[in-house]
């Protein structure tokens, strides 16, 4: 597949690049540098930005020579840019002026990368070098409102830029990465249908006649992953175990979707293990890598012999585990699909990941394609630990009731309400804090509970959903009257970044 290579200098925005490009209807994919120049053949190549100086020792570099040899065309973003400007013989310096923040550009002509786009346009700087003597083929494109170069060409398709296009704070980024595009001939546009002919041939191919175990849970991305394999045709045994850290009654719903999808699957109990497992445990990580390990081994133990795991691990896991040492991400969190375990089958090759460089809304493309019920498709994304995540400290029975009743309201009011599609996931976390209250004239001291609701591409990031306020007075009185435990109910109005959309 003709793909755009994203090479990752470092940047904090360098997956938002990835994410554009595939808006755009172009399958990318991101790189660290250490790979280059093993990246395929793509049909066009982003350089990142990235927190170095050029002018710094330890500057990351590139082979210059093997990246023009792929003859196709590149961008080069702030840091990608400046590179690209010493390579073609000029130079960079600090400035005097460090730019953070909103900016103008101004493009030279309304062509080429800056078709279309308006005579001035606001883009997002980050950067304290600038490029300085340019090279006889070298043309400044676009300058910002002080006169500076902030766009370079030196022809042959070599384009650099010196602000962000993949944030939304610059507001006709997206075009420019467009016009980019455009130059690349050979680049096919990403059909879902195209991916899913190749998956299903990759998955035929790395399979084989051996058995493979697919681990579902009702949510997406194991639904697609497990409807996947059975269109490909394999020899699949598809496991569900209830770890007990489930929402209310999700066991049954999830055996009566599979049902009505006619994909057979397993149920294993082990509910009473996980929890004694998580007895006085309080640490988020330690808590993560206790029901990692734990799954997969009740797995292995379930199934015996079979020779492959299948994982809905997707591309947002992938980047944000950063379990690639390659990677200069810095580990947010362990994702219950990376644990050192599934990283040693890996190493094995028994690990089949085919959904690993899709993003959410892609899996769910993926899933229509293959004749998913929407209702299905639909559901709120649920996190692999399950309601552990939703319960800081001590996970117990006790807490997991309170949590699964409050989340239970919460949703149906979502449904009812119609706010449910509206919203990319919502749920009710245990606050680990009691609190004093009256209930029956009566002085309480109960648990505080927390909702949320956010919106989101891809959970890279997120943002707070405004719910109106009688949705979450009516929420808040239900929960109170009917939830033995709680008496009092919080609205979480924090973004991603700084939190992050679970609790733990």
């Amino acid at each position: 597949m003709q793909h755009v290579a994203v090479i990752d200098f470092g940047s904090q925005y360098t997956q938002l690049i990835v994410r554009r490009v595939r808006e755009l209807g172009y399958f990318a994919k991101l790189y660290a540098l250490e790979e280059f120049p093993d990246i395929g053949k793509p049909g066009a190549i982003i350089l990142s930005g990235g927190p170095k100086s050029t002018s710094e020792p330890d500057a990351p570099d590139i082979d210059f020579e093997a990246l023009s040899g792929f003859g196709v065309p590149v961008l080069g973003v702030c840091y990608g840019m400046q590179l690209l400007n010493i390579k073609f013989g000029g130079s960079v310096h600090a400035s005097d002026r460090r730019e953070y923040g909103p900016a103008k550009l101004v493009p030279a002509a309304p062509e080429g990368l800056f078709e279309g786009l308006s005579h001035e346009s606001q883009v997002w700087m980050s950067h304290s070098d600038t490029v300085e003597n340019l090279a006889d083929t070298c043309s400044v494109i676009a300058r910002n409102q002080h006169g500076t170069p902030v766009a370079l060409s030196w022809g042959n398709g070599f384009f650099g830029i010196q602000f962000h296009p993949e944030v939304t704070h610059s507001h006709e980024g997206t075009r420019i990465l467009h016009n980019f595009l455009l130059q690349a001939e050979k680049l096919e546009p990403f059909r879902i249908e195209d991916f899913k002919k190749e998956v299903i041939d990759g998955i035929r191919a790395t399979v084989g006649d051996k058995q493979v175990v697919c681990g579902v849970s009702g949510g997406v991305d194991s639904t697609v992953l497990a409807v996947l394999l059975n269109e490909a045709g394999v020899n699949v045994r598809a496991i569900f175990v209830d770890h007990g850290l489930m929402r209310k009654d999700e066991g049954d719903e999830v055996r009566n979707n599979f049902h009505r999808m006619g994909v057979p699957i397993e149920t294993v109990e082990a509910s009473e293990l996980f929890l004694s497992r998580l007895a006085g445990v309080t640490e988020p990580e330690k808590k993560r890598d206790i029901i990692g390990n734990l799954f997969i081994d009740v797995f292995w133990d379930a199934v015996g012999d079979a020779e492959m795991l299948a994982q809905g691990t997707l591309y947002p896991d992938v980047i944000e585990s950063a379990s690639n040492a390659k990677s200069k991400a810095s580990k947010i969190k362990t994702h219950h699909n990376r644990v050192d375990r599934i990283l040693e089958l890996q190493a094995e090759g028994k690990v089949l990941e085919p959904l690993a460089e899709l993003f959410k809304d892609e899996v769910r493309a993926l899933g229509k394609s293959l004749g998913i019920p929407h209702d299905i498709l639909h559901r709120h994304p649920f996190p692999g630990p399950g309601l552990a995540v939703r319960c800081p400290g001590e996970v117990t029975q006790d807490r997991l009731e309170i949590i699964q009743d409050c989340d239970a309201i919460f949703i149906n009011k979502l449904k009812d309400s119609g706010w449910y599609d509206r919203v990319w996931q919502a749920y009710a976390a245990l606050v680990p804090v009691k609190t004093v209250g009256v209930k029956g004239d009566e002085r309480s001291y109960e648990w505080a509970i927390a909702l949320r609701a956010v919106i989101s591409e891809d959970a890279m990031t997120a943002d707070w959903v405004e719910l109106p306020y009688q949705l979450l007075r009516e929420t808040s009185h239900e929960i109170l009257n009917e939830v033995a435990g709680i008496n009092r109910v919080l609205y979480d109005i924090s973004t991603k970044p700084p939190a992050s959309i679970e609790w733990e």
